[in-house]
Parts: structure tokens; sequence; C-alpha cells
């Protein structure tokens, strides 16, 4: 059996403050911090011992990936990092307030822009600050393959290449792997793997650093998936992802 797990990072000193992310490369919150600690010591407690890490350009993921793997005493391992697993790109909505916008605009336009499969909001200018562009984490990118804006479709576009070509060849020769990454990176990967319709695919909502477990048989057949915790909290915790976006 092969054993993947997904991490989505910790809280982020934007998600405690209910902006938008995206690329915008913002630090774990104090809360963060502990939410990575506590899914340490969760996964040592049911025995997980890692072959192989993967995560993202962005700290709040690379952060919450390290504090696990110390928690575990398993630093050790090898991590690849990669652009692709970065957190959906939205464009100039970038640092808002997500309620404020959907004070503005409505609470069902904000839920098109987080969550619809294709609809992106407005794109950045190539010279705006916040544009990968002007990023040097970015630099051996390839240009046309660098968002200025995203809907899921461009992010899964992204990511199930990567999932293919990248991560499942890895297990052929590992047994048990974690990715930590964003929201809609992992919803990305979790679509591909589950063939979630792209209606569907707009009512998955993961909470941070909550662990969700993948086991696959040997020729990578899905046998199980499940988050690893208490399953109220887990409930409660989705609930809130799902009303961020929300006016007050």
């Amino acid at each position: 059996m092969k054993k993947v797990v997904l991490l989505r990072h910790g809280e982020s000193v934007w998600n405690k403050e209910n902006r938008f992310t995206g690329w915008t490369d913002v630090d774990l919150s104090p809360q963060g911090v502990e939410e990575a600690k506590e899914a340490g010591r969760l996964l040592k407690a049911e025995g997980f011992h890692f072959d192989m890490a993967y995560t993202s350009y962005l700290k709040r993921a690379i952060k919450t990936l390290h504090t696990v793997l110390e928690e575990m005493d398993q630093l050790w391992i090898p991590e690849e990092k990669n652009w692709r697993l970065n957190e959906k790109h939205y464009g100039m909505l970038q640092g808002l307030n997500k309620a404020e916008t959907a004070a503005k605009y409505g609470d069902e336009q904000v839920k098109i822009w987080r969550r619809s499969y294709d609809v992106a909001p407005t794109a950045l200018s190539p010279d705006d600050e916040r544009s990968p562009y002007q990023a040097a984490c970015y630099r051996h990118v390839n240009r046309a393959d660098l968002p200025l804006t995203e809907a899921l479709i461009h992010t899964v576009n992204r990511i199930v290449p990567y999932w293919e070509n990248t991560i499942v060849p890895s297990l052929k020769t590992r047994d048990e792997i974690i990715i930590a990454a964003h929201g809609n990176s992992l919803r990305g990967i979790i679509k591909h793997i589950k063939h979630i319709s792209d209606a569907d695919i707009i009512g998955l909502n993961l909470p941070t650093a909550v662990p969700y477990l993948f086991v696959f048989d040997d020729n990578m057949n899905l046998v199980e998936d499940r988050f690893l915790g208490d399953p109220e909290k887990i409930k409660a915790l989705m609930e809130a992802v799902a009303n961020q976006g929300k006016a007050k």
C-alpha cells in the first residue's frame, strides 16, 4: 500500500485577517505554527514514516512542512519545492479582505471568485508588485506559465501534470509521502484523484493543518481516503472555511 498525506498549511497572518492571499508570500500566524505542531504530533502518533516531502514556493507551506517534520523527528527526509503546488492566484483580489469584498460585491460573487471552477478574478498587471514576474523565485519559470490570475480550472491544469509526472512516479520507490501546500492546489489534486465533478468541487473546503490521508494499492488505485483527527472538530473547521467569504 502507498500512503499520501495532503496537508494545507497552518493559519497564515492573512488567513487570520481574512484576506485573499493567493501567491502573496505571507508567513504563518502564531496559531498557524501551533496547528502545524499539532499536525506533526498527530502524524507521529499515527505512526507515519515519510520517505519524501513536497511543498510549494510559499513560506506558509514550507514552514508548515518543516514544523510538522520537526515534531516527527523527520526533518532529514528529502524535499522538493515546486511552484505548481502554489495556491490559486487571486489576481487583483490579493490582499483584499474577504468579508469587506463580499459586502461590496455580494456573497455570491465572492463565492464565485473563491470557489467557482472556471471564473477568474481580474488579472494583475505584469508590472504590479504582486505579480510573479517581479519575484526572484520565479525567474527560472517560463513566463508564459506564470499566472496573473486563475480560476480553479487553471490551478488544476498546472497541478495534475505535476501529480502524474512527478509525484506518482516517486511512489514506485516510496511508501509514504507528504504534500504540504494550499487549499486550492490540494483541491485540484483531490478533484483529480476522486474524479469529483466541476460542480461538486465548489463544496470542498479544506481546513488549515488537518492531515488528509489517501491510501492507494500498488497500482495507484484509491483504496481509502479520510481526514485524521476528531470528526466533529474537522466538520466545524470546514464550515468556518466555507464562511470566510461571506459579508458579516
